[in-house]
């Protein structure tokens, strides 16, 4: 099973330890993407600071992320697991597995990147700021600079197996499962029970606990199918049905009584 994950827009401080080492994240493929984005983004984050606020979409409040992201070369990293908070982090709650959930997390978990494209839990990474919708003067929008080296690199990622895709709009552009792949891949909405409408927050919160219940029971659904069956067994309220095409990802909806 591959799992599909949205970053966070909160981090937690970079770590003390050895700076990024690009040559050690996961998928090496993506290699020379990454130091192209890496290399705009920390010039364009030394230069004038306005303008690098402009680009990033930051507000005032968020002057200090500039400085931050022309430091990256530099400073200190830890593993995406740790770097990304939020919601959805916070719902899935890595530190507190145990051992063996722990160990299938580094196996399954992919975070989608405007930065790094995708990295796995356990790849060490600094602080940074530069979402997907990133349109940089040089390299243009970032979803669509991905997309090729995604393409080449991630089929291989997904092996055999079940995908379940709970990114956001902007992170599933960079990279969508076609074909064969698209057939075993599973999407999730959450949607409040009693009235069938799409819920936010809550959204996030649902999508990092069918996570963590995924991983704390050793789940290994084959397929989309197998996939309903496990979180039906979790207790979830599940709706799903095939897709009427082969080649076609199913969409799984997710009901919850609550919305906090």
């Amino acid at each position: 099973m591959l799992v599909l994950l949205p970053p966070s827009e909160g981090k937690a401080a970079s770590g003390r330890g050895a700076p990024l080492k690009l040559e050690s994240l996961s998928l090496p493929g993506l290699n020379a993407a990454r130091e192209a984005v890496l290399g705009e983004l920390v010039e364009l984050c030394s230069g004038d600071e306005d303008k690098a606020r402009e680009v990033l979409g930051l507000s005032e409040g968020l002057r200090g992320e500039v400085a931050k992201n022309a430091g990256l070369r530099t400073a200190g990293a830890r593993p995406a697991g740790e770097t990304y908070t939020g919601v959805l982090y916070d719902a899935l709650d890595l530190a507190s597995l145990d051992a063996a959930a722990k160990r299938r997390a580094a196996r399954s978990l992919l975070v989608f990147s405007g930065l790094w494209g995708a990295v796995r839990v356990t790849d060490r990474i600094p602080s940074y700021r530069c979402s997907m919708g990133v349109k940089l003067p040089g390299l243009g929008a970032l979803g669509a600079h991905w997309r090729t080296p995604m393409a080449g690199v991630l089929p291989e990622a997904a092996g055999s197996g079940l995908v379940l895709d709970l990114r956001s709009a902007a992170y599933a552009a960079a990279w969508k499962p076609a074909g064969e792949v698209a057939g075993r891949t599973a999407t999730v909405r959450v949607l409040h029970a009693p009235t069938r409408k799409v819920v936010s927050h809550f959204n996030k919160a649902t999508k990092g606990r069918i996570v963590r219940s995924l991983l704390s029971a050793g789940a290994a659904p084959e397929g989309p199918a197998e996939l309903v069956e496990a979180l039906r067994d979790l207790g979830y309220e599940v709706e799903a049905e095939a897709p009427a095409k082969a080649g076609r990802p199913w969409a799984l909806d997710v009901l919850v009584a609550e919305v906090h």
